[in-house]
């Protein structure tokens, strides 16, 4: 307790004749130090801005497009989407349509200048771009804004698609048909017209089945526009559908053209046996039909075809010798016992001399 007693007690402060020291006194620091801590936390307050957003205002912000699709079909490139305004804005918007190709990093506005068609500032809801000027070989991308003043929403996602890839291709415009001995010749024209820098040609196939039957069969692919369909059966009728394709995408079928059917022709074989039985059946109908004739009108028939009476020898030898005085030919060769009629001749007064004769007579 003792030494408890000695830790608790205080040592008395030791006194060497002179005045007892003080604590040292605190440090206040300079003006500058301040303005670099104020300096500092503002940086620190400008490199870390508050996370929390302002709720969003309509009158400021724009919704952006959504559902971008592209249409192509033979020629057709269209692009579409839909627009929804916030908050029920009736205001008047916009759209801007942009396009860039694969190998490129900067978008361009879609306009006359640039590709020949003008999709910026459009009302509508949709890009026909079918006359753009596009490099159909390579793959371009297109995305789309909306735009109301100096108020402009976010971009869509891109769409990308290269023409000859992603296309579908149509029917043959036309289809000539011409019918053969036991074949159909087909020529057919393309959907449109292709660039030939592309190396890119049409395909074509054809669908093809007797009426009677259900099998169907198909001929292709073909890169001439005319086709034979050969060993078919003479004189049946067949019905067709053609197709075009483009010759980098065989695989993706394109629209069939409407059925029509045709019948074909008989072999020249069979036309030379058609040709005689039709010959050996006429002659049989008209001998069948003389043989009737005769037998039911024979003696018309016999009265027509008598030997003609013969002319007299003396008129014979007067057409052979003109010069032959007839009568006197004739006076020879009568004999005096022929014997002549006398003939008279009576006469009726006209109607007039009757009347005349009769007034007389009263």
């Amino acid at each position: 307790m003792a030494a408890a007693a000695s830790r608790g007690a205080v040592r008395p402060t030791p006194s060497w004749g002179g005045a007892a020291p003080t604590a040292p006194a605190t440090r206040t620091p300079p003006p500058w130090r301040w303005l670099l801590l104020l300096l500092l936390l503002l940086l620190l307050r400008l490199s870390c801005p508050s996370t929390a957003t302002p709720p969003p205002d309509s009158f400021s912000q724009l919704a952006a497009p959504q559902y971008p699709k592209i249409h192509l079909y033979n020629e057709e490139q269209v692009l579409s989407w839909e627009w929804s305004s916030a908050n029920n804005d009736t205001r008047p918007v916009v759209y801007r349509v942009q396009y860039k190709y694969i190998t490129s990093e900067h978008w361009h506005d879609v306009t006359v200048n640039s590709v020949g068609v003008n999709c910026t500032r459009i009302p509508e809801t949709q890009c026909n771009f079918t006359n753009a000027r596009f490099l159909r070989c390579s793959s371009v991308s297109l995305h789309v804004r909306a735009e109301l003043g100096e108020i402009v929403s976010a971009w869509t996602t891109g769409l990308w698609f290269q023409y000859y890839q992603n296309v579908t291709i149509g029917p043959p415009k036309d289809m000539l048909v011409t019918p053969e001995a036991a074949s159909l010749l087909i020529r057919l024209s393309s959907p449109f017209e292709l660039p030939r820098k592309c190396g890119i040609v049409f395909v074509y196939y054809i669908h093809y089945w007797e009426e009677a039957g259900v099998q169907q069969q198909v001929k292709g692919p073909m890169t001439c526009s005319t086709i034979l369909l050969d060993n078919l059966k003479p004189l049946k009728v067949y019905c067709l559908q053609a197709e075009a394709r483009l010759s980098l995408q065989t695989s993706r079928p394109g629209r069939l053209s409407n059925i029509s059917c045709y019948e074909t022709m008989a072999k020249a074989s069979s036309k030379v046996q058609q040709v005689a039985l039709i010959s050996v059946a006429t002659f049989l109908v008209l001998l069948a039909l003389s043989a009737h004739f005769l037998f039911r009108y024979k003696s018309q028939v016999k009265y027509w075809f008598h030997t003609p009476p013969r002319i007299p020898s003396q008129i014979e030898e007067y057409l052979k010798d003109p010069v032959l005085p007839i009568l006197e030919a004739l006076d020879k060769d009568s004999s005096p016992e022929d014997t002549w009629d006398s003939v008279s001749v009576i006469s009726f007064p006209a109607k007039e001399d009757v009347l005349q004769t009769l007034e007389s007579e009263r």
